[in-house]
């Protein structure tokens, strides 16, 4: 499995970025490659159960992720399967009013016959995606702050 990680700190309270990134219909709003998320199904001990359409290297794939893991306003895990095999671990820590939100991604390379240098491309790709989602993230806040005032 392939391992990329980046983190951000956002001017808002833990509170206001947890709820909005544990709202699956939130993340295509920051999350340029994921194309969307439907079948949204809230799962009995908390999460959802979710399908979603997400583009690697101009390929779509399709599948299925659920929210395994949630500590409210500390941690989130989401398994996906299917399209692309990934677990996604979302860490929240609370600094006076900021946060500082990490993001770590573990997954299987969806296409072994590219080759090694293919999957080394790929790999710098999703971690330029992954820098540019967390960017998008804090522009959401900075902007949403700016409309409250």
């Amino acid at each position: 499995m392939e391992i990329i990680g980046e983190a951000v700190t956002i001017n808002a309270p833990v509170e206001k970025i947890f709820n909005y990134i544990s709202t699956p219909n939130n993340l295509p709003e920051f999350w340029s490659s994921l194309v969307e998320v439907t079948d949204v199904q809230p799962l009995p001990k908390g999460g959802y159960k979710t399908r979603y359409v997400y583009k690697m290297a101009g390929v779509r794939f399709r599948g299925t992720g659920e929210y395994t893991e949630i500590v409210t306003n500390k941690s989130l895990v989401i398994v996906t399967k299917d399209g692309i095999s990934s677990i996604l671990t979302w860490a929240f820590r609370s600094q006076a009013n900021r946060t500082r939100v990490t993001l770590t991604v573990k997954y299987k390379m969806p296409i072994p016959l590219l080759g090694k240098l293919a999957e080394a491309v790929i790999k710098k790709m999703n971690e330029q995606e992954l820098a540019f989602m967390l960017a998008n993230l804090k522009a959401r806040f900075v902007f949403s702050r700016n409309l409250d005032a």
